[in-house]
């Protein structure tokens, strides 16, 4: 066992407080994790971590073994990179994060295209809707809809996500199709929670300067919006979504625009990445790729 695989291990531990979820981070068993820290804690002659049925702590020495390790692992893998860069040839470990519904449907035939254009880079992607710490998570880019909420990574748009409201020819044909925003209060409405605030939902009329919003409720409420378009197929009620699941639905005819004068504005797509993995040819080979493949008006956008 290496001495730099027994500290880096060590590291990711701590930072996710588990062997189980180093483990997984880092590419091998839970119980290769725990032999690397118990080498690291032999070599040592030191006990870096109180271990308990119920919580895994690092000890007073192995808090500040931690403090000193993670930034000497963090220059050594600057270094790596840039050593790697001189060489011209993009390699390594790249760790990729995004939404669900957006990484399966519209970056997974991006990434199998990047795997096979660079042979050497080895993908590990993570597809989750939850609110994921890049650098603490241990990513080296991830994708994201909307406002970047941490100032501290570098952001790139990679394109825009249009979002749209929108029911089935049938249930227009029962229902009939609302004739303001406001008279969604009238209509089954059907809620993705994924949403920052997911009952307002947000109109802009055309030539209007600013946006207006109303509040809709609905009996139907998931977190994912490719179940909340299932259920506007099946003539559940209204939904809203993100063009990028609902554009192929309404241009088969399986779904129909509603307010498609008062589309509210796009939310941004933008790839992350922390300030520390700027140079390194991995990262900027997936940006560069992704923001080529998704130049001009996305495929999912067009015929509509």
């Amino acid at each position: 066992m290496d001495r730099l695989d027994c500290d880096r291990m060590f590291v990711t531990v701590v930072d996710t407080g588990s062997f189980a979820a180093a483990a997984q981070r880092l590419g091998v068993s839970s119980g290769q994790a725990s032999k690397l820290v118990s080498r690291l804690e032999t070599d040592l002659g030191v006990q870096l971590l109180k271990r308990t049925t119920r919580a895994l702590a690092p000890t007073e020495v192995g808090q500040a073994y931690y403090e000193r390790m993670k930034t000497l692992i963090e220059e050594f893998d600057s270094l790596d990179a840039s050593v790697r860069n001189a060489s011209g040839a993009p390699a390594g470990r790249l760790r990729v994060t995004a939404p669900v519904s957006f990484g399966t449907l519209r970056l997974t035939p991006e990434l199998l295209d990047f795997a096979a254009a660079f042979p050497d880079i080895q993908l590990d992607v993570s597809f989750s809707d939850r609110v994921v710490s890049v650098v603490d998570e241990g990513f080296d880019v991830a994708i994201r809809i909307g406002r970047p909420q941490d100032s501290s990574l570098i952001a790139r748009k990679l394109c825009d996500a249009r979002i749209v409201v929108v029911a089935s020819p049938d249930y227009i044909a029962r229902k009939g199709a609302p004739a303001s925003p406001e008279a969604l209060a009238d209509h089954d409405c059907i809620v993705d929670t994924n949403f920052r605030d997911p009952g307002r939902w947000t109109f802009r009329p055309a030539g209007a300067q600013e946006p207006r919003a109303v509040t809709v409720t609905g009996r139907l409420n998931f977190s994912n919006g490719e179940t909340c378009l299932a259920a506007a197929q099946a003539g559940l009620g209204v939904a809203r979504a993100p063009s990028f699941i609902a554009g192929p639905l309404i241009r088969e005819g399986r779904l129909k625009r509603l307010f498609p004068d008062m589309e509210e504005p796009p939310l941004a797509v933008h790839a992350l990445y922390p300030p520390a993995r700027h140079l390194a040819l991995k990262v900027r080979a997936l940006v560069d790729f992704l923001a080529l493949r998704y130049r001009g008006e996305p495929e999912w956008d067009r015929g509509w």
